[in-house]
């Protein structure tokens, strides 16, 4: 990894928040064919917000020389040879003129193009201002303006959830809560408090956890891994979730965490013994659901979450969701865990649908939920409603909750023409 250098070259302060790699090159070939490769201009461009092609090209006009626009093979040329040291000063003057807000020289800044103008939003003063017009970038940069990426419809996603909020305030109740195509509940204001409390009490909780000395006794230091055993441990679980909490082995599957491994049935099956205890699923605390998962060395693994989806929730999984989501927003880290949240969800379904058919009837809701709190992403849930899958429960039943949810799909689709056609 090349080292790391202030955005602002200019600022000494070795604690400075923004930082990037320094520019590293390679010369190649010889005569007229010469030319200078930027080995980690992808990852600089990425430390500055900005497209590659915006500082490959700003190193062309500066230098007089050719370059290449987004390679495939992330081999980003400038033809002629070129020291890293010059294009360090030269990338000083992109960062100045491109980067840095104009009144507090703070490099958070956002690109916006429209109406012939470059803007630069500052997210931390809040300034907006221009790009001079007359550099020979501007011109590029008006003509190329680059493709919506995903942080870019997270951010028109979040702009509708407050417009939509701003409109349930206005219009009171908004409508009858238990219609299952209502909009999500506007009412969390006290989801933000709740997460720091959280945080603090999951930190303060595996504190203790770590540094807890545990007297084990001789004949209790090991558990029995033998075909045999874990055989006899599955059968002892309820028989719902024998076939329920089965991880079936796939290609995605990663290291040690295929069937058979019992670190997710034994998270499971603590959960469902804890509920009988204290009378209810709804009444098994969250900060003990994440130091158990924690101390079985589990918490940050896709297929948790596809476990607790079984356990902490029920018929009841719409009233549920709410209190549990700040824990598994903190869990869920990836497109990995977004669909087995989605998976344990139609496991779930299947499996309650049996005693109670109108389960279906809230895949709506649920769904709507799971997006309002941030647990699932607009592209993850949209390519999972595309097509029914056998993975998590069989193709009869996957084909039921996807049907019951293509209102949710539809509306996320027109939500985002709207938002298009808005810009």
């Amino acid at each position: 990894m090349a080292a790391l250098v202030n955005v602002r070259r200019d600022v000494s302060d070795p604690f400075y928040r923004y930082k990037m790699e320094r520019l590293q090159t390679k010369i190649e070939g010889k005569g007229n064919g010469i030319k200078t490769v930027v080995v980690n201009l992808s990852s600089v461009a990425q430390s500055l917000a900005r497209p590659g092609s915006y500082l490959i090209k700003y190193f062309g006009f500066e230098l007089g020389a050719q370059t290449n626009l987004d390679p495939a093979d992330d081999r980003w040329i400038i033809n002629g040879a070129h020291e890293a040291n010059k294009l360090q000063e030269l990338l000083d003057g992109f960062i100045t003129k491109f980067v840095l807000c104009k009144k507090c020289k703070n490099p958070e800044t956002d690109v916006h193009i429209k109406d012939g103008r470059i803007l630069l939003d500052c997210k931390a003063c809040g300034q907006r201002s221009e790009v001079d017009l007359r550099l020979k970038l501007s011109g590029f940069m008006l003509k190329n303006v680059p493709k919506k990426t995903k942080k870019d419809k997270a951010e028109r996603r979040a702009a509708r959830r407050a417009k939509q909020n701003g409109k349930h305030e206005e219009n009171g109740s908004g409508g009858d809560d238990n219609s299952d195509q209502a909009s999500p509940p506007a009412d969390d204001k006290g989801i933000e408090s709740d997460d720091d409390a959280l945080t603090r009490k999951i930190k303060s909780e595996a504190h203790v956890l770590e540094n807890k000395e545990v007297e084990v006794k001789d004949d209790e230091w090991a558990v029995d891994m033998s075909e045999e055993a874990v055989r006899a441990r599955q059968q002892q679980l309820p028989g719902e979730f024998k076939q329920k909490l089965a991880l079936n082995g796939d290609e995605e599957d990663e290291e040690g965490e295929g069937g058979g491994n019992t670190v997710y049935d034994q998270l499971g099956t603590w959960v469902q013994e804890e509920a009988e205890k204290k009378g209810g699923v709804s009444k098994v605390d969250d900060i003990d659901i994440y130091v158990k998962a924690k101390e079985l060395g589990i918490e940050t693994k896709h297929r948790t979450i596809l476990v607790l989806v079984q356990t902490i929730f029920d018929e009841n999984i719409t009233a549920q969701i709410r209190g549990r989501a700040p824990m598994l927003k903190r869990m869920i880290t990836s497109e990995r865990h977004e669909k087995a949240l989605l998976g344990g969800t139609e496991r779930l379904i299947g499996h309650l649908s049996e005693e109670h058919p109108e389960m279906f009837d809230k895949v709506v809701k649920i769904l709507q939920l799971y997006y309002y709190h941030e647990l699932i992403s607009e592209e993850v849930v949209t390519k999972w409603g595309t097509k029914a899958s056998k993975k998590y429960v069989d193709l009869s039943t996957s084909k039921k909750v996807r049907k019951a949810a293509e209102p949710f799909l539809k509306w996320l689709e027109e939500a985002e023409e709207e938002s298009d056609d808005d810009e």
